[in-house]
């Protein structure tokens, strides 16, 4: 069972060029004091660990991979950017964790779940729902993680419908085209027995999110509503030939206008303020705890500049592990590409023939 927190997640062989960018030194915590209980608190995961143990790095935008491995540091948990007009993998910090089984999405689901009210005309920009003392809409809603909103929302939605729209939003699949060790997380088959569908479409109960899905969702919301096959070279040829895959287009392009609102005013002056930079910055946080452990997570990304990014950042552990911690490293990641003027940078990517799947999915 998944408990909501009230409020808003081996040796390899490397290049000599990329050798020295493959991890970050952590700092060493106290070890575990009983079997599966993590000293400090009752905690099955630790939140300090070296997060950059057997990482694959040949193939990776080594100045971003600095950026993420040092902004990340000492926390155990995963930091994934990605391009937003190709769906290149550019860094992937603890790639064992970005690939797994998934993590509850907590807060994030959110987005997904405004996309898809709005998809569904249940409500608009200005539908707003009653709480104790205000009505509030949905940028408020999303800028500071109501619960109550989203929890309405879903009900008004309904299961079957929510489950649709989630599905080709990706959830449920997996975001890259073969990328070793990726699992497709989980979308549940029927309404959750804890909470129902208010707590699926509020805490993403059941749910188990990847920082590839999530990545992956915030490119095609960042690009205007593609949604690439995330892409992960494993050698410098592999970038030199990289071509972006199409999975599918999202009918979304007149709904980002009504969502971003809400992500820049999560990053000014709601929950993911620790992510606030010079340039502007969209995001969304997320916490909560699954398994007798804390997750922090954030998906964002930035627009400003020439040259667009997307990082999520994925915690767990402990008490330190939450949304807004998330959405520091991340703000963090974006300043130190900053200094070097990472955004300024017209290059265009490489890969620029788009490779339209043939597969269909999700469709009614």
């Amino acid at each position: 069972m998944h408990h909501a927190v009230a409020g808003n997640a081996a040796l390899v062989k490397v290049s000599a060029s990329a050798k020295s960018l493959a991890s970050v030194r952590p700092v060493r915590k106290p070890a575990a004091f009983l079997p599966g209980i993590v000293a400090g608190g009752p905690w099955t995961s630790p939140t300090y660990a070296d997060s950059t143990l057997g990482d694959r790095v040949d193939g990776e935008d080594l100045e971003v991979r600095r950026a993420a491995a040092e902004a990340l540091g000492e926390y155990n948990g995963s930091v994934v950017a990605v391009d937003p007009a190709n769906g290149r993998i550019l860094a992937m910090v603890n790639q064992k964790l970005a690939t797994s089984s998934g993590f509850q999405p907590c807060s994030t689901v959110k987005i997904s779940v405004a996309l898809a009210g709005l998809s569904a005309h249940v409500i608009d920009s200005e539908t707003k729902y009653r709480l104790p003392g205000m009505r509030m809409n949905l940028t408020y809603a999303l800028a500071h993680s109501n619960n109550y909103y989203f929890a309405t929302l879903g009900e008004k939605l309904g299961f079957e419908r929510f489950s649709y729209y989630a599905h080709l939003l990706g959830y449920g699949e997996r975001a890259g085209l073969n990328i070793p060790g990726e699992q497709p997380g989980r979308f549940p088959s029927a309404i959750p027995r804890n909470g129902g569908v208010g707590m699926l479409t509020s805490f993403g109960e059941e749910i188990e999110q990847t920082p590839l899905q999530l990545a992956a969702l915030m490119s095609a919301i960042a690009n205007g509503g593609t949604l690439y096959y995330l892409q992960y070279p494993e050698n410098q040829q592999e970038v030199r030939e990289f071509a972006p895959r199409v999975k599918r287009h999202l009918d979304i392009a007149g709904l980002i206008p009504v969502i971003k609102p809400g992500m820049r005013e999560a990053v000014e002056s709601g929950t993911a303020r620790r992510a606030a930079d010079d340039g502007d910055i969209a995001g969304k946080t997320g916490t909560c705890t699954q398994n007798h452990a804390h997750l922090g997570w954030f998906g964002s990304f930035n627009e400003s500049g020439t040259r667009k990014l997307v990082v999520v950042v994925l915690l767990t552990g402990g008490r330190p592990s939450i949304g807004p911690m998330a959405a520091g490293i991340a703000g963090d990641v974006y300043r130190r590409l900053n200094e070097t003027n990472y955004f300024a940078d017209a290059t265009p990517s490489r890969g620029v023939p788009r490779l339209i799947a043939s597969r269909i999915c999700c469709r009614r």
